[in-house]
């Protein structure tokens, strides 16, 4: 399958691309949101982010820290129930990004491994 750069706009803003495949051209339209969607990034093991909003409960670590896979680095509170938050694997603690008592939105970045 081959794309061709010939890209169109029609006064409503969306956009149409042409594709070439075996030897056909088709148009297809590319919507809004599909043309803003946030592109793909690969996930990094050394860093932890919240799989849940909610509130810091206790954090047992601190920048610095040597942790062993599955030592508890801090509690999330979600939902009425505490969330441990387990080290995925041996390292030492280079960021820490949340405090106690705070409230975190999914995927927000709470701790960063060297």
């Amino acid at each position: 399958m081959k794309v061709m750069e010939n890209d169109k706009k029609n006064n409503s803003n969306t956009s149409f691309k042409t594709l070439n495949i075996e030897n056909v051209n088709y148009t297809t339209l590319l919507t809004r949101k599909y043309v803003e969607r946030k592109p793909y990034v690969e996930h990094d093991p050394k860093k932890i982010v919240a799989f849940i909003p909610g509130v810091i409960k206790k954090i047992f670590i601190k920048e610095g820290s040597r942790v062993k896979e599955d030592n508890p680095l801090l509690v999330l509170e979600a939902m009425k129930m505490n969330n441990k938050i387990l080290a995925p694997m041996n390292g030492v603690i280079k960021k820490l990004h949340v405090k106690q008592g705070k409230s975190v939105l999914k995927n927000d970045l709470l701790v960063e491994f060297k």
